[in-house]
């Protein structure tokens, strides 16, 4: 028996600046909140070949699952909440960011 298909989100890293993005319906976001949430293998499956096609913009492109529970995407795994929150070394990009809020 096949395993359920569990919600999922594009993501990569932006080829410029290295940094972890999500795929949106018409485009792509840093934000995780705003990725499209993927619940239809079929569909992600076709996000994924569009994604994989923008070899000018990503690299690294794979789907992460999310707990899609209460309409806002969070990370499953702890690889990809420390993807999400950006770098550790040091304060800088969506680290950065928050601090000045």
């Amino acid at each position: 028996m096949a395993r359920a298909f569990t919600p999922k989100v594009v993501t990569a890293n932006d080829l410029l600046k290295g940094d972890v993005i999500y795929q949106t319906a018409d485009g792509w976001t840093r934000d995780l909140a705003l990725a499209e949430v993927l619940t239809d293998e079929a569909d992600a499956d076709l996000r994924m070949i569009d994604a994989s096609q923008q070899t000018d913009r990503v690299v690294g492109v794979y789907l992460a699952d999310v707990d899609a529970s209460g309409g806002t995407p969070r990370p499953t795994h702890f690889r990809e909440d420390f993807r999400a929150t950006g770098p550790s070394n040091y304060a800088h990009g969506k680290q950065e960011a928050q601090a000045h809020v």
